[in-house]
């Protein structure tokens, strides 16, 4: 029983393990393994009765946390965007846009992935959605099955770590940090995962083009009336759009300044990017409706429909991650809002019904209840985990790894990276990061910059061969059997599982590449850093008093204190009390 008592962490630590191998749902492995090594405790007298008392007020407090509100805001948002056809406009816009060119509709697949990311934060949404409508289009005209499968998987995991991303409010929580400064950490990390992807794609159209063929010329159904492609006026306009967002990034403080009437040093970098991209964005759509109203003639069809297709999507952006970084809403708000301006534009598109907001509220709640669960469970492990000193036994593992930070970094992402094969970001961010945090604290680790490191490895979790659960969406909407393609009557082959394990795999090695260079050039991360201060540095300075008379400079020091005087039987402070109140008097 010594034994027991003495390693209780480590043994309870083991035994979830054991619960999860078992193959109970995770929550309530969580559950059991607390409570069970709870009464445990209790029994031996490691732990004390009254511990399980505080369970019920931590289960309120779950109730109660206001950031996890905008889990189902988002939720709902992604879910109505992507049933209302918006992924399907998108995809069909921007395939005609890029498919001339060789890799053109992966490269639309990826900017699609972002836009649905940036927009739904849902993965299982992204990836089907891409699965049903791009997979078919991709396999019809020659695209290699592998990187077809990966290109799809990956960009749907980007909802993962672009902002709002649902894994980065459960990680702000987690983490004790602002769900606004997660979302400005990663949002340069994002785009920039996505930008690798993207060089990927170029790199095998330049070097493998057989991997990635032109769409065909009877397959470009945007046409003007003359025949030719209309992509002058879009460049045109692409063009402006670009000035002006540039000129208002370059002066965005001085217009700030403007704005509230005061200097204005500098501002964030998230936040001119975010107002310069809108500020072009919305340039490009006036122009374009002004254009279609007046019937100006100036803009080509694909023009106006790439304007109209995208305009919407990236004006909810605005609207959410906007309204964050401004710090006009919390991200809860900026979450109702995004679930609001997603029931418009439905509603605008003709595409809102019934049964459509049925669906999307149905999977709403499931998504809900699960993270709860998954949360209250974590909760009733770690009362208990805490109770028997696991925490400290967590940091002494931890610390005492060679190498400092960059040890405990490169152990933490090996660790992740490898649970991730097993865990769901969900179950990984509730049970590891909670252990994680306090040991990066202590070694004077940025949470802010940690948790949008953790994001970028966990989004490995939805690629990993073979428990991916991209793979696993992917799976279930990709072909598995020949089928006949109606628009050209050729037979299809299937795609195996084996060529969406191997597509995913270049990918896999992008997401590591990206994790290095977030921990190689911290910078990468940027937000608003709030410096700490240390206590023992404080300095507590005692104003000078007010000059009633000008002191006597020459004045002797008082006598040391040797008891009461001969003249008055005062003290010696008595007597320096006396002297200093007769300075002070004098005028």
């Amino acid at each position: 029983m010594e034994f027991i008592t003495q390693n209780m962490a480590p043994i309870m630590f083991v035994g979830l393990i054991f619960f999860l191998l078992l193959g109970f749902p995770v929550a309530f492995s969580l559950g059991a393994c607390g409570l069970f090594f709870g009464f445990i405790g209790i029994e031996l007298g490691v732990l004390p009765e009254s511990l399980l008392q505080a369970l019920p007020l931590r289960i309120f407090g779950i109730m109660q946390n206001e950031t996890l509100l905008a889990v189902p805001f988002f939720t709902l948002m992604g879910l109505i965007l992507e049933r209302s056809g918006m992924a399907e406009d998108l995809l069909d816009t921007i395939g005609q846009l890029f498919g001339p060119v060789r890799g053109g509709l992966a490269v639309a697949v990826v900017i699609v992935g972002a836009l649905l990311a940036a927009t739904t934060g849902v993965v299982a949404a992204s990836v089907i959605s891409m699965g049903l409508i791009s997979l078919p289009i991709m396999l019809r005209y020659g695209y290699d099955r592998r990187l077809a499968s990966g290109v799809i998987a990956a960009s749907g995991t980007l909802a993962q770590i672009i902002p709002p991303s649902l894994v980065l409010i459960v990680l702000a929580d987690q983490l004790g940090r602002s769900v606004g400064d997660m979302y400005k950490g990663a949002f340069i990390p994002g785009f920039m995962l996505t930008g690798l992807y993207l060089l990927w794609v170029f790199f095998l159209a330049v070097f493998k083009p057989h991997m990635v063929p032109a769409l065909p010329p009877e397959a470009r159904t945007f046409r003007e009336p003359d025949g030719g492609n209309g992509l002058t006026s879009l460049v045109v306009l692409a063009a402006i759009s670009t000035a002006v967002a540039v000129l208002l990034g370059q002066n965005y403080p001085a217009v700030v300044s403007w704005w509230r009437g005061t200097e204005v040093a500098g501002m964030p970098t998230d936040e001119t990017i975010v107002m310069a991209m809108a500020a072009g964005v919305l340039l490009a759509f006036f122009a374009a409706v002004i254009n279609k109203v007046l019937h100006l003639g100036l803009l080509s069809r694909i023009a106006e429909r790439v304007t109209f297709v995208l305009i919407p999507p990236l004006f909810l952006i605005f609207l959410v991650l906007g309204t964050i970084f401004l710090g006009v809403a919390t991200p809860t708000e900026g979450g109702a809002m995004g679930a609001l301006g997603a029931l418009v534009m439905a509603l605008v598109r003709g595409r809102l019904s019934f049964n459509l907001l049925k669906q999307a509220l149905n999977s709403t709640t499931k998504l809900s209840s699960f993270v709860l669960f998954i949360l209250i469970g974590a909760t009733m492990f770690s009362l208990t985990f805490q109770g028997v000193d696991g925490p400290r036994w967590v940091e002494h593992l931890l610390t005492s790894l060679p190498g400092g930070q960059v040890g405990f970094l490169i152990v933490v992402n090996i660790l992740i990276f490898l649970l991730a094969f097993f865990l769901d970001f969900f179950e990984l961010s509730f049970i590891v990061v909670p252990l994680l945090a306090p040991v990066a604290e202590k070694l004077g680790i940025d949470l802010i910059w940690f948790g949008v490191l953790l994001g970028v490895n966990m989004q490995t979790s939805f690629m990993h061969p073979p428990f991916g659960f991209a793979l696993f969406y992917l799976r279930s909407v990709a072909p598995e059997k020949e089928y006949v393609d109606k628009p050209t009557g050729q037979r299809i082959a299937p795609v195996t599982t084996g060529q969406i394990y191997w597509g995913a795999v270049p990918f896999v090695v992008i997401q590591v590449i990206m994790v290095s260079l977030i921990i190689g050039f911290p910078g990468i991360v940027s937000h608003d850093k709030v410096e700490k201060i240390d206590l023992d540095k404080v300095k507590i300075e005692v104003p000078v008093m007010p000059n009633y008379g000008t002191p006597d400079v020459n004045l002797a020091p008082p006598p040391p204190m040797q008891g009461p005087s001969e003249a008055g039987g005062l003290t010696s402070a008595d007597e320096e009390q006396k002297r200093i109140d007769e300075l002070f008097n004098k005028k």
